[in-house]
């Protein structure tokens, strides 16, 4: 897991979504709403669990003029907005969390995965990003120091600062988790949707911006 000199991690996380009575596959009983950590080191009920989290944050009804209808079958239904839609949603972000102070940094609400990219624009352009509301996470670039807030709605919001250079590499090793996530996303559904595994695969390399393997 990479860290800083200051035991600085950076994780990348997927909001769970709820699945009351889901059935399609195995799913991990985990809490709603809370964070799921994305990473080669998931169980396959984990794995389900992402899987089924990120179909769900993209199921939606589809328009009258779609011509792309529902299928009738459950499965399919299912993963219909998935496989479909041209502009997928991961909600989640990155987690930032000092294990020194303790305090740690959330994505907030209507961020998403695919927008992570954003956090080069605090090394590489505007100095400063964004992630969400409720809470209000910013990310502020002074020079070689970062200074992440975990609200900035609060005055007294905690705060998380690391080097510039840290933050790059704390990123980078975000990337490998994601792309280690989808190597395992891919063996799971190998397993669980056999007659799905290229689209599915495909739509979740899409989702999280990631190449394909």
């Amino acid at each position: 897991m990479p860290h800083t000199s200051r035991v600085i991690v950076l994780q990348p996380v997927l909001e769970v979504a709820a699945s009351p009575g889901f059935a399609l596959w195995p799913v991990a009983g985990i809490e709603p709403y809370g964070f799921l950590l994305l990473s080669g080191a998931l169980t396959s009920a984990e794995v389900g669990t992402a899987v089924m989290s990120i179909a769900a944050h993209n199921d939606v009804v589809p328009a009258a003029d779609d011509s792309s209808p529902r299928p009738e079958d459950p499965l399919g239904s299912f993963l219909h907005g998935l496989l479909t839609m041209d502009d997928l949603f991961v909600s989640g972000g990155l987690r930032v969390t000092d294990t020194a102070s303790g305090v740690t940094l959330l994505p907030g609400c209507c961020n998403g995965l695919e927008e992570r990219g954003d956090w080069l624009d605090v090394l590489d352009g505007s100095g400063w990003a964004a992630f969400g509301h409720d809470p209000s996470p910013l990310a502020e670039r002074h020079g070689d120091a970062v200074r992440l807030t975990v609200d900035a709605d609060r005055d007294d919001s905690p705060v998380i600062e690391c080097t510039a250079g840290d933050l790059r590499r704390l990123l980078t090793g975000a990337e490998r988790d994601l792309t280690e996530f989808l190597d395992l996303a891919t063996a799971w559904t190998a397993r669980q949707l056999p007659g799905h595994t290229t689209p599915v695969i495909s739509a979740l390399a899409r989702a999280l911006l990631l190449p394909l393997r």
